[in-house]
């Protein structure tokens, strides 16, 4: 009787840290449609916050250390600048760069090989991944439900305490969704807010001629497979899309990622090799001949010293700081502070 009382106080302290967020998440009209609903109904906003909740905690990884923002920093547009590869549990160290996580309901598929093609379910590549969190779903269910916070989560969300694979996917999914970065310089151009400098134009019509094909505007991505001609790293062997289909069309293709928000990505390419944009448009514009390459990218791309200043300084109006430091997307203290130093 006495627990019972004790978790209804818990229950009733945490009912106010369900604060509905009234603030719009859209997306700003030169977007397309997403492939996912975004929906900002009540029942959307409780799970997106138990999905925030989820996010930042260490309970998803085998031995409570690593949480998903352990390796996508908010700060970073969730990405992870620390390291040129993942790192995981006890030290381990992945083949591949974190991306970032930002206009995820645009994508078709996720990871840089595009194994994962559904939003709900990507959680459990890192999560169940042996060199990541390097946990198990049935594990991860169990510790949350014998902690003393998310069976009320869960029935603020959901109406009963039901602690499900599918609620829990969801609810991640749900959070990541709601990760929109559409403030930069360039949407308030767009949006007739703005006027790019005549370098930036200079540079953003360069962009429309030699990059545009594969990172289409206003996303920066067709987050679609391609080959850019980097040589595989002779250590990592990783040869993208190819160690999952097997066919030879798909060695060395990678999935495209956006150019938005570079400034806080670093490092780059998908085994995080190059720590400063110039040494990127460098490999562009000193592609070598025989290298493996996608439609769209015939060779080396003509750029000179002053066309690589005009083309960064059109990408740093992708930049979208509002996005980054948007408080509603970092880690919810005043959901775990009351939780601190308890056994969860």
């Amino acid at each position: 009787m006495k627990k019972a009382v004790l978790l209804s106080g818990l229950f009733l302290t945490l009912l106010p840290l369900f604060r509905l967020d009234k603030r719009p998440r859209s997306y700003p009209a030169h977007f397309p449609e997403p492939l996912y609903r975004t929906g900002s109904g009540r029942q959307d906003s409780l799970q997106r916050e138990l999905g925030r909740a989820l996010f930042y905690d260490p309970l998803l990884s085998a031995d409570n250390s690593i949480s998903c923002a352990s390796c996508h920093s908010p700060y970073n547009a969730f990405a992870h600048t620390d390291h040129d590869l993942s790192h995981g549990i006890a030290d381990r160290i992945g083949k591949r760069n974190a991306p970032a996580l930002f206009n995820l309901g645009w994508q078709p598929f996720y990871m840089w090989d595009g194994a994962v093609d559904h939003l709900d379910m990507q959680a459990l590549a890192p999560i169940t991944h042996p060199d990541e969190m390097g946990s198990g779903i049935g594990e991860v269910l169990e510790k949350l439900r014998s902690s003393d916070l998310y069976p009320f989560f869960f029935k603020e969300v959901y109406g009963d305490t039901l602690i499900s694979s599918e609620r829990f996917l969801k609810a991640l999914a749900r959070f990541q969704l709601s990760l929109i970065s559409a403030d930069a310089r360039y949407d308030r151009v767009k949006q007739g807010k703005a006027v790019f400098s005549e370098q930036e134009q200079r540079g953003y019509t360069l962009f429309l001629q030699h990059c545009n094909s594969c990172h289409r505007e206003p996303l920066f991505s067709t987050y679609g497979l391609a080959a850019n001609g980097l040589p595989p790293d002779s250590t990592l062997r990783d040869y993208g899309r190819y160690t999952l289909s097997g066919l030879p069309q798909d060695s060395l293709r990678f999935k495209i990622p956006s150019l938005r928000n570079l400034a806080y990505t670093y490092p780059y390419m998908h085994d995080g090799r190059f720590t400063k944009l110039w040494q990127v448009l460098n490999h562009y514009s000193g592609i070598k001949a025989g290298s493996v390459l996608s439609a769209g990218l015939s060779g080396p791309l003509p750029l000179q010293a002053d066309d690589k200043a005009d083309l960064l300084a059109f990408l740093f109006t992708l930049n979208d700081s509002t996005f980054v430091f948007d408080i509603r997307n970092q880690y919810p203290k005043n959901i775990f502070a009351r939780d601190e130093g308890k056994g969860r």
